[in-house]
């Protein structure tokens, strides 16, 4: 009888885990505080890298995973002429931009989601 107890309380535990497993794969990890599905990608129709004159790089704090990932770049890809990428790895953004951009609208763009602009320098 002990025995058969014991394998159903490991089975639920299992069944738990497998589970929170099941739902980080599907909807990321929690770090953003939630479990909904990712937001709808903001898709870039030019990416011809020669139309955009102007690039930046930016060094953002705060992203941990793939829903930063996605909430930094709808932020900035909804902005007319303008294609970014994000590297989680290395917390960068590389913005590409048909018109010259205003550091300090960057910024605004990027704290409107939530995250900090800790550097911004223009590549050539």
């Amino acid at each position: 009888m002990g025995t058969v107890l014991i394998c159903l309380i490991l089975a639920v535990i299992v069944a738990f885990a497998l589970n929170s497993v099941r739902r980080r794969i599907r909807y990321g990890s929690s770090c953003c505080g939630t479990h909904d599905p990712l937001p709808k990608k903001i898709r870039v129709t030019d990416k011809d890298a020669s139309h955009y004159p102007y690039s930046y790089r930016l060094i953002v704090d705060g992203m941990h995973c793939s829903n930063c990932v996605r909430h930094v770049e709808n932020a900035l890809n909804a902005k007319d002429g303008v294609w970014a990428t994000v590297k989680l790895e290395d917390k960068s953004v590389l913005l590409r931009s048909k018109t010259a951009l205003d550091e300090k609208d960057i910024s605004r763009t990027v704290s409107g989601v939530g995250y900090t602009v800790l550097e911004i320098s223009q590549k050539f």
